[in-house]
């Protein structure tokens, strides 16, 4: 269930609603108001910069909850950190990209764009190699010690 909202809200944002036009809109005035003498040029790059990490975000988030979907735990036992159901998370993630990208060309405002699916696709990977990364950490401080035997 969780993937299908986070799906949706993606989905939502693909629309007219996220386009740059839109954004810009309070992007650019907070822009404006914390550094009055700001460019126009240096504007668009800080937006873009924010847009492209919109995606980034997303599709780890996105990428983070299939794995979870996938994981499936059974009971009490956790089952060590598999490669292929975070292939199977990842692959599910760039899908959904690729789908969000053909969704996106049916808005006049929007584009589709490959290079937006190679953004959403490192964002995936980023997001999985971070759930990675706290689960060794995680697993470092919180196993407990041998005893020692006398």
């Amino acid at each position: 269930m969780p993937v299908l909202v986070w799906a949706g809200i993606i989905f939502s944002v693909s629309t007219d609603v996220g386009s740059s036009e839109h954004t810009s809109r309070f992007i650019v005035p907070l822009l404006r108001w914390l550094f009055p003498n700001i460019s126009t040029e240096a504007t668009g790059y800080v937006q873009t910069f924010f847009r492209k990490s919109g995606h980034t975000t997303e599709y780890a988030v996105m990428a983070w909850l299939c794995w979870r979907a996938f994981y499936q735990p059974s009971g009490l036992v956790r089952r060590p950190w598999s490669r292929a159901i975070a292939w199977k998370a990842w692959l599910a993630a760039v899908a959904y990209a690729i789908s969000d990208e053909f969704h996106q060309s049916f808005y006049p405002s929007r584009e589709a764009s490959v290079r937006d699916v190679l953004i959403d696709s490192m964002g995936a990977a980023s997001g999985l190699l971070l759930l990675y990364a706290f689960g060794r950490w995680r697993s470092r401080w919180t196993s407990t010690p041998p005893t020692l035997r006398p």
